[in-house]
C-alpha cells in the first residue's frame, strides 16, 4: 500500500510517498480504508524533529494521527464496530491507505469522511484546555489565534457554555470569528489595548493556539499567570504560565465531539483539501497559519 513517511528530519520536502506492507490490528486496535486524514500542527514540529525529546520517532516514520475511514478489519476484543462502519479516531502513521486505530467512534449521521478527519485531536485539545485553564460561564476567555481548527472548537464550547470569547486572527478571518460566536479582534500592535476595550470588565483566563509569541500580553491581561495556557509556545512555563499537549481522554473526546455535532452546536470547516500525493504541500499550508478552520487530506 502508499504511505506518506519521512526517512529524516527536516521541511515538508522529506515526506515521501512510500510502498509499505499493510498492518493488520493488534488486540483492541482495528484498521480502517482511510478515506482522510487531518492536517494538524503537531505534524510539522515532529517531522522537523522540534520536539524530539517528547516525541522521539523511529526513522523511517509514519506521519498524521487523525483520520476517518471504513472499518475493514478488526483486532481481538474488539465487539463496538464490524467492518463496513464508517469510524473517525486515533492512530499513528495513518496519512496512508490503511491505517490502525487505537481510539475511534462512529461517524455521526451528515458528517463528511474529510470533516470527520478534522475532529480528533482539535476537539480533544479544547476540550482539555478549557478545564484546564479553568475558566466559568460568565466569564471572558481571550483566544489568541481562534481562526484554526483548535480555535474553531475552543470558540464554539466555550461561547454554549456561556463564557465570552474574544478571539484573535488576521483580518480575512474577523467575520469567521463573529460567525462561531466569538468577540473579533486582530493580532499585533496594540493587542492588550483593543483586548481591554472589548473586555472592560477584564479578561479571567486566556488561550494561546499559535503560538505567536503573546505569553505575557495574555498575563498582562489576566493578572495571573495561571490562568494562562499555550499548546504552541513550550517556553511558556518560563513565564508561569501552563503548557499542555498530552491527551487526556481521547475516546471522550471522540463522543463529545460527535454529540456536539449531531446537536448542531459544532462544527469544524474544511477550509483546503490536499491529495495524498501532495501531503508536504498540506503540511506547508498548515503551518503558515492564517486558516479558517481544518487542513485535510483525502485519501483515495
Amino acid at each position: 500500500m502508499k504511505a506518506i513517511r519521512f526517512h529524516r528530519y527536516g521541511p515538508p520536502e522529506v515526506l515521501t510517498l512510500d510502498d509499505v506492507d499493510e498492518p493488520h490490528p493488534g488486540e483492541g486496535q482495528i484498521r480502517i480504508a482511510v478515506r482522510a486524514v487531518g492536517v494538524n500542527g503537531l505534524d510539522s514540529k515532529i517531522r522537523a524533529g522540534h520536539l524530539r525529546q517528547m516525541f522521539d520517532v523511529a526513522l523511517p516514520s509514519g506521519t498524521g494521527t487523525d483520520a476517518s475511514g471504513i472499518v475493514d478489519e478488526v483486532g481481538a476484543g474488539v465487539t463496538d464496530v464490524r467492518p463496513g462502519d464508517a469510524v473517525f479516531g486515533i492512530g499513528q502513521g495513518v496519512l496512508a491507505e490503511h491505517a490502525l486505530l487505537d481510539v475511534w467512534a462512529p461517524m455521526p449521521d451528515g458528517m463528511s469522511f474529510e470533516e470527520a478527519a478534522g475532529y480528533p485531536i482539535p476537539v480533544e485539545t479544547a476540550l482539555r484546555v478549557l478545564d484546564q485553564v479553568g475558566v466559568q460561564p460568565g466569564q471572558t476567555l481571550l483566544v489568541s489565534g481562534a481562526s484554526g481548527g483548535v480555535g474553531t472548537a475552543v470558540v464554539q464550547i466555550a461561547a454554549n457554555r456561556g463564557i465570552t470569547v474574544i478571539g484573535t486572527a488576521g483580518t480575512a478571518n474577523q467575520e469567521y470569528l463573529r460567525g462561531l460566536g466569538a468577540v473579533p479582534t486582530t493580532y499585533g500592535e496594540r493587542l492588550v489595548a483593543r483586548i481591554r476595550e472589548l473586555a472592560p470588565d477584564g479578561v479571567h483566563a486566556a488561550l494561546d493556539i499559535s503560538g505567536a509569541g503573546v505569553i505575557p500580553a495574555c498575563i498582562e491581561l489576566t493578572g495571573n499567570p495561571a490562568k494562562v495556557l499555550s499548546i504552541a509556545d513550550f517556553t511558556a512555563g518560563q513565564h508561569g504560565a501552563q503548557v499542555s499537549y498530552q491527551a487526556t481522554d481521547m475516546l471522550g473526546a471522540l463522543r463529545e465531539a460527535a454529540a456536539l455535532y449531531t446537536k448542531g452546536i459544532l462544527r469544524i470547516p474544511v477550509q483546503h483539501t490536499f491529495p495524498l500525493a501532495a501531503a508536504s504541500a498540506a503540511q506547508e499550508h498548515n503551518a503558515a497559519g492564517h486558516a479558517a478552520g481544518r487542513t485535510v487530506i483525502v485519501v483515495p
